[in-house]
């Protein structure tokens, strides 16, 4: 895939997520205040994440003394599948498909976050599903147009985070 391309798809995914919020965001606060979000307790994070079957444990943070939620999550590397052999105008409509996927995995809370690679190796991207089970993620990236067209391939790892840390 082209750097352009790459870039295009980038910006594609930021787009779909920055509206998703912004839709959000105006829908629980159509006045534009600052929203009031009551936090959970520990406690009741755990027993929700436990009740809807996802993997967590704890830990003490040395540093802090705060206990600290780690969930388990699943990333699906989406590698170059085995039939690359459509033309421009299949390749570009499985792209869009592919967008729309992975745009729909984020607005039903199945998907966390997603987004290309910035070189042309055989891993295209990530994406981070936020779901209870390997079959779970795996049955979810499989639904992928471009994976059932045989583009792009999926392989699934487990993987931990502490649960609400952002980004930086």
């Amino acid at each position: 895939m082209e750097l352009k391309t790459i870039l295009r798809t980038l910006i594609l995914v930021a787009g779909m997520l920055a509206a998703g919020c912004a839709s959000r965001e105006e829908a629980q606060n159509p006045a534009g205040e600052e929203p009031i979000v009551p936090e959970k307790s520990q406690a009741e994070l755990r027993r929700e994440l436990e009740q809807r079957g996802f993997q967590i444990f704890d830990y003490v943070d040395q540093a802090t003394g705060d206990t600290v939620l780690m969930q388990q999550y699943f990333i699906a590397f989406l590698k170059r599948g085995p039939v690359r052999s459509q033309n421009k105008e299949e390749a570009d409509s499985l792209q869009r498909l592919h967008l729309e996927h992975l745009g729909r995995m984020y607005e039903e809370g199945y998907a966390d976050i997603s987004g290309p690679f910035g070189d042309d190796g055989d891993i295209r991207g990530i994406t981070i599903y936020n779901v209870p089970t390997l079959e779970m993620a795996d049955s979810l990236a499989n639904m992928d147009p471009s994976v059932k067209a045989g583009r792009l391939a999926i392989e699934v790892h487990p993987w931990w985070a502490a649960k609400g840390f952002p980004l930086r």
